[in-house]
């Protein structure tokens, strides 16, 4: 065991496979999806970015959902393929606080972006005729810019939180990347419960994002039909 978190320099994270032949099958599976991953956001940015007809609310929206999408898959799918690749399971104690941060940053920044664009949708369907004054170029940019900055501040403190609690029952991660539940299961100490409660603070508001977005989708559904088939 670990007397404290200055004590380990390295994490062991969960191996996805035990033999070395779904190992480097993992490797190449997730190759091939990064891939994708990555040339499927690119063409999205660089269209919306190239075609002047594009630069709506909506496709501005878009596009930072894909930058967000691009370092999320970024952020646990590339040490995953080099731990397959080269049969190992370590990762550095700053690589593991990295990957918590980015992983957190990104996820409720993505989220925040999907409710901004659940509420450009609603508006633009439900109150076409306010959309040009609750959605215009700075209000658009505003939003954008409090969920990227949302998010950052929720990945600073989660990080900073989960790092300064100490650390003693070992230094094996029983998850393929670095998870704030798992880290609080090394915790010897009552420290981790602030961090607890940190977390299901944030379930709460990611559940309230999410009813908000599904409120909305409900409300344009309801607004399609009751449009007259002749006008549809």
């Amino acid at each position: 065991k670990m007397s404290n978190t200055s004590s380990i320099n390295v994490f062991l994270l969960l191996a996805i496979a035990d033999t070395r032949e779904l190992q480097l099958l993992h490797f190449w599976l997730f190759l091939g999806i990064y891939l994708a991953a990555l040339l499927g956001n690119s063409l999205i940015i660089t269209t919306v970015a190239c075609e002047h007809r594009l630069h709506t609310p909506m496709y501005f929206f878009l596009l930072n959902l894909s930058l967000l999408d691009l370092g999320s898959v970024s952020t646990i799918v590339p040490k995953s393929m080099v731990n397959s690749l080269w049969d190992s399971r370590a990762i550095s104690y700053v690589g593991c606080a990295a990957q918590v941060f980015l992983f957190f940053f990104l996820m409720s920044a993505e989220l925040y972006l999907l409710t901004i664009m659940a509420y450009d949708r609603y508006v633009a369907i439900c109150k076409p005729l306010h959309y040009g004054t609750l959605l215009g170029s700075r209000a658009c940019v505003h939003m954008a810019a409090a969920a990227w900055g949302s998010g950052l501040i929720y990945g600073l403190l989660h990080t900073a939180n989960t790092f300064s609690i100490p650390l003693c029952q070992g230094n094996a991660v029983n998850q393929f990347f670095c998870e704030i539940p798992q880290i609080l299961k090394l915790s010897c100490s009552d420290a981790y419960l602030k961090e607890l409660w940190f977390l299901v603070v944030s379930i709460f508001v990611g559940f309230g994002c999410f009813v908000f977005i599904v409120l909305s989708y409900v409300q344009i559904f309801r607004a399609v039909l009751r449009i007259p088939s002749q006008q549809g």
